[in-house]
């Protein structure tokens, strides 16, 4: 099986591992314009919510939110959307993509027409937003 999410292709640096679990990894994904832009990402390859069993739903959804709690605490931003496709992809994994009122597409998604040239916010340091996303996973 040829998924870029179970062994990304040799050479990319797409990807930063933030934080893994064996269950789950948290990467940052190397997007300009979304800095803060991150995903969650399911170890063995899946398709769907339902292939889990309930309590890896409830580990990966704790993952999910962590994630979504960090990135609020660290960059503040307007709104945050959580997306879990897989259509291009059909490996389990979540979108958690900060979004401000004056980035490129807002209040349209990210994959749709640019709204504006586009303001881009700083991103948090890597170690800043794996201990933020530990903090916030035990306070649950």
């Amino acid at each position: 099986m040829d998924c870029p999410l179970c062994s990304p292709p040799a050479g990319t640096h797409s990807e930063i591992v933030i934080r893994e679990d064996g269950r789950c990894r948290v990467i940052r994904v190397a997007d300009p314009a979304y800095p803060g832009f991150c995903r969650v990402i399911w170890s063995t390859h899946v398709a769907e919510m339902t292939d889990l069993t309930a309590d890896d739903r409830r580990h990966l959804m704790d993952v999910v939110l962590a994630t979504e709690q960090a990135l609020r605490v660290l960059m503040q931003p307007d709104k945050v959307n959580l997306a879990s496709f897989g259509n291009m992809v059909p490996h389990l994994h979540w979108h958690v993509i900060p979004r401000f009122r004056d980035d490129r597409h807002f209040p349209e998604p990210t994959w749709g027409a640019p709204q504006r040239e586009g303001v881009a916010h700083a991103a948090p340091a890597d170690a800043a937003l794996a201990q933020a996303i530990d903090a916030a996973l035990t306070r649950r």
